[in-house]
């Protein structure tokens, strides 16, 4: 399948919902001709494909298809270290371009959020994020354009991908973490350095929403957060723990608190987003007869009953479920909805 214009994938809770699967998934069935990743190296996106996994902190997710260019947004915020590695270890050379504008995190950063008590009183990941963040705000960031050892990879992003646009492709925006930890949007204080929504990851890539196609907002069958911070209805860890929805982050290897599904957390995030659909992962969770189903018709009758009560809950089309963690295990009910 085929497209053309901006697909935006973004989360719709605290991160954590799975748009590293989603993306990958995406890039592979709808073929674009670049994936461009926004955000921080703060935030871990999981892939698994082809009998491998990985948890990537700087590359856009699509890399699995290899036609595609990839992008790290000019607003981004990008670990060197993370980033030349990552490139290294995927073999993607020549694939991988970032703004020469992009703002790089450095060991001071790092430093600085590790003994700031500020920093740690708000859950962060110790990852240099905020700390680079005040210094773009504070106009003294360095750049990636003042680094020679990136000077092999910069190019200017927004105009390559606007290029791309007005010659008819299609364009994947992998947003970063979720809606709710908006800078803007979410539970301030004890939100990241940015805004999450999709307004936020065009501004980071620099193009507009007449470009915009799709927007596809992720939630996870169950909700999970890292750090501090409010979280509706959130259960104990052994209750987390009896029905089987512990987990770790991606980057911070800490266990994420849990919550059951939360509708109206969705239903904002669904509204605030522009949703033109939604994918939800993590099906088998819940509801284990469902592991790597393909087709909704091999769903069993109560996760389709739960499918089918988000849908009408938050007035949006379930585009696609995700049924089990390797990329394959997707139904995807994009073509039959006409999204």
């Amino acid at each position: 399948m085929t497209t053309e214009g901006v697909h935006i994938v973004v989360g719709g809770f605290f991160g954590d919902e799975g748009k590293g699967k989603i993306v990958s998934y995406l890039s592979l069935s709808t073929r674009p001709a670049a994936v461009v990743r926004t955000g921080a190296t703060n935030a871990g996106h999981t892939v698994v494909c082809c009998n491998k996994k990985w948890k990537l902190r700087a590359v856009p997710s699509g890399f699995v298809y290899e036609k595609a260019r990839l992008y790290i947004a000019r607003g981004a915020l990008i670990d060197k270290d993370v980033f030349t590695s990552e490139v290294k270890e995927l073999g993607i050379k020549g694939r991988i371009w970032m703004d020469s504008m992009t703002g790089i995190i450095t060991e001071e950063h790092k430093i600085k959020e590790q003994t700031d008590e500020h920093f740690t009183k708000l859950g962060s990941t110790k990852t240099g994020v905020g700390a680079a963040m005040s210094d773009r705000v504070l106009r003294k960031l360095k750049l990636a354009k003042d680094f020679p050892e990136l000077s092999e990879f910069l190019t200017d992003t927004q105009k390559e991908i606007l290029e791309l646009l007005e010659s008819g492709n299609h364009v994947l925006i992998e947003a970063t973490q979720g809606y709710w930890l908006s800078l803007y949007h979410g539970t301030y204080p004890y939100v990241t350095s940015r805004d999450t929504s999709a307004c936020g990851a065009l501004s980071e890539v620099g193009i507009g929403p007449r470009y915009v196609k799709r927007i596809t907002v992720v939630f996870k069958a169950y909700v999970t957060r890292v750090g501090t911070g409010p979280l509706p209805g959130e259960l104990s860890f052994e209750e987390a723990k009896r029905r089987g929805l512990l987990e770790y982050g991606t980057v911070t290897g800490r266990p994420r608190r849990v919550a059951p599904f939360n509708y109206d957390l969705a239903l904002k995030a669904v509204k605030a987003n522009s949703a033109t659909d939604v994918a939800i992962t993590k099906i088998d969770v819940l509801f284990p007869e469902a592991r790597c189903a393909k087709r909704w018709e091999d769903l069993p009758g109560d996760a389709k009953r739960w499918i089918e009560n988000i849908e009408e809950r938050l007035k949006v089309p379930i585009s696609i479920i995700g049924t089990g963690e390797d990329v394959n295990c997707v139904i995807d009910r994009s073509n039959e909805l006409n999204i």
